[in-house]
């Protein structure tokens, strides 16, 4: 039975409404159609998603993005705190004013798209509390698509838990794309030295030097323990970072392919010793203040920050902390390293990571493939063309 449709008055006039029974058989109903045509075609769809296990209660759509966002969130809790930090300040700042008090089944896919639009032009959405739009700066494509994401996430949930038929924030068309990275600043050995020499400092100006060599990421050498430091092997064993989030340094394990040793080269084994001396297995190798984690520097040019004074004193290009990371990227390149062990060196997940990455710094091999080509089959080949042109 398709359910029972009935006509009922209105002040607008006559409506029509459909009872049926849910898969729990539960009677519910569904009222408001204006013809009766189309109250039979709902109350055959609903036969239909029953029969098929597609059906969808209207009821449990009335939850709002809110009340799911605290499961969602939670759930995120195990990412790295600087991820989950960036995720939590996406909700606050621009997903829950919008969508907070709406419930999932009234989200349109039009409406996400009008959100994201303003949240590109820089309009403040409308809420409960301000009824007029507000414009402001306009959000960069990375602070629009990490919110869309959290939106997408929640709706994913309310999905799977058959709270809606689909996900509107999902196969969106005209996306903001993020736009293409500056270009990478790989130092040479002599500007490095110059570097971590206009540092002046007995800690920063090693730590700087170790991060051209060895291509840890900021985080991860900071938080090395002298425990991690192995003398005997010239290895340091990287099995944490600290990450500094919204003022606060968070002390995490970085991701299972991040776990690593790493080499050093032996010119840094006497300051790495001297750095060492002295401390417990617990301290901090690279200690700031008061034996703590030294804070990760501000790289732009009015920062008045130790790591921009030091460029500006060696006459060094502007360069961010990262860059330091592709330097020891391009030192090992050059000096003939193999892909596999800049992956294990920089801990990417794979070596297709790598190559992707640093493409551009092996545009030698290629050359190097045609020499040695040549010299392999240089005699047999060249018959072979002899004997075709004559």
């Amino acid at each position: 039975m398709a359910g029972a449709v009935k006509s009922y008055e209105t002040a607008s006039g006559r409506r029509w409404e459909v009872r049926y029974r849910k898969p729990d058989g539960a009677q519910t109903r569904k009222r408001g159609f204006k013809t009766k045509r189309d109250a039979e075609t709902y109350a055959a769809g609903v036969v239909v998603s029953k029969a098929t296990g597609d059906y969808v209660d209207p009821a449990r759509g009335r939850i709002t993005i809110g009340e799911l966002s605290t499961a969602w969130l939670r759930k995120k809790s195990g990412l790295k705190p600087s991820s989950y930090h960036s995720i939590e300040v996406a909700w606050t700042v621009h997903v829950e004013p919008r969508w907070g008090h709406i419930a999932v089944k009234d989200v349109t896919a039009s409406a996400v798209e009008t959100w994201i639009q303003d949240m590109v032009e820089g309009v403040a959405p409308v809420t409960r509390k301000r009824e007029t739009k507000q414009t402001t700066g306009g959000r960069s494509a990375s602070v629009v698509l990490r919110a869309l994401g959290v939106l997408a996430g929640i709706l994913d949930d309310a999905q799977r838990d058959r709270r809606i038929h689909r996900n509107p924030a999902r196969g969106l068309e005209n996306l903001p794309r993020k736009t293409a990275k500056k270009d990478r600043r790989y130092l040479s050995d002599a500007e490095a030295a110059a570097f971590a020499k206009a540092v002046a400092d007995p800690v920063r100006g090693p730590l700087v030097i170790f991060l051209a060599y060895t291509g840890l990421r900021w985080g991860e050498a900071v938080g090395l323990r002298v425990r991690d430091l192995n003398t005997v092997r010239r290895r340091v064993h990287v099995r944490q970072n600290a990450v500094e989030v919204d003022g606060e340094i968070e002390i995490g394990e970085p991701k299972t392919w991040e776990r690593r040793s790493v080499p050093y080269p032996a010119f840094l084994a006497t300051t790495l010793r001297g750095l060492a001396k002295g401390k417990g297995p617990d301290a901090y190798l690279f200690a700031g203040d008061l034996g703590g984690v030294i804070r990760r520097p501000k790289t732009d040019e009015d920062s008045g920050s130790w790591f921009r004074a030091a460029q500006t004193a060696a006459g060094i290009e502007r360069l961010t902390i990262h860059d330091l990371r592709h330097t020891a990227a391009s030192l090992a390149i050059s000096a003939g390293a193999h892909v596999k062990a800049v992956q294990r060196m920089l801990g990417h997940k794979s070596a297709a990571m790598t190559l992707d990455t640093y493409a551009d710094l092996f545009e030698d091999d290629l050359d190097d493939v045609a020499v040695r080509m040549d010299e392999r089959g240089r005699e047999a080949a060249a018959v072979a063309l002899a004997s075709l042109a004559a």
